[in-house]
């Protein structure tokens, strides 16, 4: 197995790392304390291309591969964990509509998504479904030419700041083969937004309900055909979920980093924490669980970008073990601060609340778990 990068993805993580260290870092925490959407320095992100990561080139996409993203999304959370998820979000949409979309909608709206003159929001959980997302609620009903929607999302990052909305709706019967995905452009009459939730985390994203009251839309805004939306939702997941894990490794990472730094010029008990032998078993063991981590996410990765058989599976578990490793590993990072850990002085408290949520979202851990004894089991049924 070759485990060096090429030197076009050593220059996209440079890239990434610089934008992080230049954009994101220096403004991290104060986005976070006043909960501002920095869409100004997000737009900033599409001039290097990070708006359509792996979207096709012919509408402004980037073309690259999940391995790619997986380095970008790394990079880029060490400055700001909220900000580089919401960018993945984003991608995850460009990605939808570039890959399963008609032409006359990949070139209506991937151009105005890659080069971020439209944010997006992706819209599958709901106030009544999360984690069984099958059973959604919001329904689409064909009346002529055009889709009346009425239902809701929750959750919804983006939500009511994004452009358009890239939302799973029920046109058929119970259970996935009657959902399908359609666009909605913000402004469009019967869709509205709640409050900006009150959240641990991600608070440099809005997060809020949304709405759709009777809201019209036409039909050529259907994604694939009726009853495919399950199935477009499930394989931006795989993607989404490598995205969320490599968000989770790289604010490990900085943490990981701080850490280090604190050990070096702390002092107790009459010499460095770097010298006490306790601490030095405890970084050791975090930088070893982190490049395990770092493994098993390339791994899944390159799986996914290869299409093997069971890339699924692997992204399943990759979420599932990154996600809590880069939250344990954060938490110790903390724990080494001692008292300052928990000021906001310092940045370790807002890495493990913006952590936290990685656990839960892109299908909890449990769900994880699922997935993959449920991939497992199938090999040995009679």
């Amino acid at each position: 197995m070759d485990f060096s990068f090429t030197d076009e993805q050593e220059a996209i993580q440079e890239m990434a790392r610089r934008f992080a260290e230049d954009e994101l870092a220096p403004n991290a925490a104060k986005w976070d304390e006043e909960k501002h959407f920095p869409v100004d320095v997000i737009r900033k992100s599409a001039e290097l291309g990070l708006a359509g990561i792996y979207t096709r080139d012919d509408v402004g996409g980037s073309g690259l591969g999940r391995l790619d993203a997986a380095l970008i999304f790394e990079a880029l959370s060490a400055g700001c964990t909220a900000t580089a998820a919401y960018i993945s979000i984003h991608n995850m949409c460009s990605w939808m509509i570039d890959r399963f979309a008609s032409e006359e909608l990949r070139q209506k709206y991937c151009p105005k998504l890659t080069s971020m003159e439209m944010v997006a929001s992706y819209c599958l959980t709901e106030p009544g479904s999360g984690s069984d997302a099958a059973a959604l609620k919001t329904k689409a009903v064909k009346d002529g030419d055009h889709y009346i929607l009425n239902g809701s999302k929750a959750f919804i990052s983006g939500a009511g700041v994004s452009d358009l909305y890239v939302v799973m709706v029920r046109t058929g019967g119970e259970g996935p083969k009657g959902i399908s995905t359609v666009l909605v452009e913000k402004g469009t009459p019967g869709l509205s937004f709640g409050a900006n939730e009150k959240k641990m985390g991600w608070n440099a994203q809005p997060t809020a309900i949304v709405t759709f009251d009777n809201c019209r839309i036409p039909v050529s805004n259907r994604v694939g055909e009726e009853g495919e939306g399950f199935k477009f939702a499930m394989m931006g997941l795989d993607g989404g979920r490598l995205n969320i894990a490599a968000c989770s490794l790289g604010t490990a990472n900085a943490a990981l980093k701080a850490a280090l730094y604190y050990a070096n010029e702390r002092r107790a008990f009459g010499k460095r924490l770097n010298e006490q032998q306790a601490l030095q078993f405890k970084l050791a063991d975090m930088a070893t669980e982190l490049e395990a981590a770092r493994v098993m996410l390339y791994q899944a990765a390159w799986k996914l970008d290869h299409k093997t058989p069971d890339a699924t599976r692997h992204c399943a578990m990759a979420k599932r073990f990154v996600t809590d490793v880069g939250f344990n590993i954060v938490n110790e990072a903390l724990q080494i601060h001692g008292g300052y850990g928990y000021l906001k002085d310092y940045p370790l408290e807002r890495m493990l609340r913006d952590v936290r949520v990685h656990q839960i979202l892109e299908g909890a851990n449990e769900i994880m778990r699922v997935i993959v004894a449920r991939d497992l089991l199938k090999e040995y049924q009679g």
